[in-house]
This record gives structure tokens, C-alpha cells and sequence, in this order.
């Protein structure tokens, strides 16, 4: 399934546009990310856009990410404050100018630790969902006991009816097979059991769909909090009020443990020499447990890239956000996504008449 609107990403003379003006300290550590991850993209072609006499000043600084970006001039950027109906009226800041890139099919795909609520104004104004999809999710990679696991949604849709779901699973599919290089990756559904009368209809009418549909292989059913560090399924799906709860209860349990060890292993000489002999251990699980690696998410379902990085995100969190961006580009996950689109309404179609159109007034 082709869409002759959707930008040529493999024809995109830049491979990412960048929002360098966006975030809490950009561009300081929007250089310094681009810096790493030239090591690990020596090929790539950035086009950074923002203040030019700024950037002109700091780019040499950075010679490996000087090597790799091209600097295009915004006038002005998007405040973290700033309010998405403002947003869409500025036309020349270093977000918009970054995203036209990408939907003009000058690059591939877009990367901003700003405004989150701006850039996903914007990118539907600008890009549009993919034909086929309502609305777009946020999609992003979390540690499991079994690996990386992906989540979606996780803050772009409050309430969802069961149609949504479904898409998020066909999204979330895509997702983990690109970024995840899983071939068949397994789906669940957050619900508050695992039983199948648990939950309201929309996540009923959604299971069911899905049990009937092309991913019923994939589809493993309904999944409670615990199996997402559990690693149960490669993708959960929920809507983006619970979603958002999870990611941040999640993050906040890494932040408590931390804590604890540090605690634990200062109140006696015993204990600090019990640190000396585990830290080898400690000092792994910390790398996996690392926030900065699973920065990055992704805008999945709009007619192009969109990578949203942390606001507060250090040099080596933006250069893994752009890593998400570069392997999105390079695998094409959009295509993978159109490529189950048109199975979409065959999922919807599978519902009994009516259920899916219910299951929208119970969200």
C-alpha cells in the first residue's frame, strides 16, 4: 500500500531535521547529543534549525556534530510555556521550520526536546495522520525483566474508544518491529485483570477485534501493571491518561530504589564494604536501568518522524532520542505501518455492528 503524499524518506537529502532552540537547555546539549551520536551516525546529514548567529558560535565547538549538520536560521523558537493555539500562529520558529522540513520530504524525520503539546499541534497540523489513522500515539521503548518492552500511549490521548486500541496495536506493532527488530512481537492490553470479562467495553470491543483479526497470532490479551517490567508482552497498549500514569510511577519506582541503595549501603562500615564488592553488579544494572537510554519518543502514526526527546534531557538522553529518530527513518516504520493499515477496518469490521461506535461514549 502506497500514499503518494507521504514524504520519500530514502530520497530526503537531510537525514533528520533538528529543533535546536527546544528544551530546557538547548542548544548547549542539543550540540553536545549530536556530537555522540555522530560516532554512532557517521553518515547521517542533520539540518539544524534555529538562531544562526547562535548556533554559528557554538557548532565548533562540537567538530563531530559540525561534521554531520547544516545550520538553517529560525528567527524565532517555542517557549516550554507557550500554548499550542500560539504556537500554530508562529511560523518561523526553529520547531515549525523543523517540522515543514520533514513534511516538504527535505528530511526524514524531526527530533525536539521542546513543548511537547506545540509539537504534536503542529505536527498534525502539519504532517496529518497517516490515511487510516484517527489519531496518533505516543509510542516509547521501557526496560523489562526480558528485555525492552514498547508502550503506547502515553499522554497524546486522554480517553480512547476501542477503535483507537486497535490502532495503537497495529502502531505498537510496527514500532517494535522496527526499533525492536522483532519479527512478530507480541501485544497486550492494559486492563486492571487478566481475565476476559475485566474492564470496560471499548477494552472488551478491542480484544475481541483483535482476536479475530490479522495480529490474533500476536495478540497475547489483556495485561495488568506488574507484566510491563515483567516483560510479558513486547508491546502494551492503553490509552494515554493510564499510559502516562504508568511511565510516571515507573520512573518514579527507578528513582526510590536508587535511593534505598544508596541509603542501605551508607549506614555502617559493613555495608560500605558490602558496596565495594557488588559494585561491578550495581554499576551494570544501573546502565540498564539508565533513563537516558529510552529517551526518545516517537509520534507514531503521523505522515512522517516525529521524535519528542525530554526537556530536561543531558547530552547523552538527546543522542539516544536521536538514535530512536534514525532507526524509525532508516527502518521505515511508517511503511510497516501502512503496510497493516489496510487491515484496519477488516479489525474493525470483525466487531458485531455497533460496538465499536458504543465503545467510544464509554471512553
Amino acid at each position: 500500500m502506497t500514499d503518494s503524499s507521504a514524504p520519500a524518506y530514502e530520497a530526503a537529502p537531510y537525514s533528520l531535521a533538528i529543533d535546536a532552540m527546544g528544551g530546557d537547555h538547548a542548544p548547549d546539549i542539543v550540540l553536545a547529543g549530536l556530537d555522540r551520536a555522530a560516532d554512532r551516525h557517521p553518515s547521517a546529514r542533520i539540518l539544524l534549525v534555529g538562531d544562526e548567529a547562535v548556533l554559528g558560535t557554538l557548532l565548533p565547538r562540537f567538530p563531530k556534530a559540525r561534521r554531520i549538520c547544516e545550520i538553517r536560521h529560525a528567527p524565532s523558537s517555542i517557549s516550554m510555556e507557550m500554548k499550542p493555539t500560539a504556537a500554530l500562529r508562529l511560523r518561523d520558529s526553529s520547531l515549525r521550520m523543523a517540522i515543514d522540513a520533514v513534511a516538504s520530504g527535505e528530511a526524514g524525520g524531526v527530533v525536539s526536546a521542546g513543548n511537547s503539546g506545540a509539537m504534536l499541534a503542529l505536527a498534525k497540523i502539519v504532517l496529518k495522520t497517516l490515511p487510516g489513522i484517527t489519531r496518533p500515539a505516543m509510542a516509547a521503548v521501557n526496560p523489562s525483566a526480558r528485555g525492552d518492552v514498547v508502550m503506547l500511549d502515553l499522554g497524546a490521548n486522554i480517553a480512547c474508544d476501542a477503535r483507537n486500541l486497535v490502532e495503537f496495536a497495529v502502531m505498537g506493532e510496527a514500532f517494535a518491529k522496527a526499533v525492536l527488530g522483532l519479527p512478530a512481537p507480541s501485544i497486550g492490553l492494559l486492563n486492571v485483570g487478566a481475565e476476559e470479562l475485566k474492564g470496560d467495553e471499548r477494552l472488551r470491543v478491542a480484544a475481541e477485534i483483535l482476536r479475530n483479526s490479522a495480529l490474533a497470532s500476536q495478540f497475547h490479551g489483556f495485561v495488568e501493571g506488574h507484566d510491563i517490567t515483567a516483560g510479558t508482552t513486547d508491546v502494551v497498549v492503553t490509552d494515554g491518561f493510564s499510559g502516562n500514569i504508568a511511565l510516571k510511577t515507573g520512573e518514579g519506582a527507578l528513582k526510590l530504589v536508587s535511593l534505598l541503595l544508596q541509603r542501605v549501603f551508607r549506614t555502617s562500615l559493613l555495608t560500605r564494604i558490602g558496596y565495594l564488592l557488588v559494585r561491578p553488579g550495581l554499576e551494570r544494572m544501573k546502565e540498564w536501568i539508565d533513563p537516558r537510554r529510552y529517551n526518545g519518543a516517537v509520534f507514531v502514526g503521523l505522515n512522517g518522524i516525529v521524535v519528542k526527546s525530554h526537556g530536561g534531557a543531558d547530552a547523552e538522553g538527546f543522542a539516544a532520542a536521536v538514535d530512536v529518530a534514525m532507526d524509525a527513518v532508516t527502518h521505515q516504520i511508517n511503511e510497516k505501518i501502512r503496510d497493516r493499515l489496510a487491515q484496519v477496518e477488516m479489525l474493525m469490521a470483525s466487531a458485531p455492528e455497533g460496538e465499536v461506535a458504543a465503545s467510544s461514549s464509554a471512553a
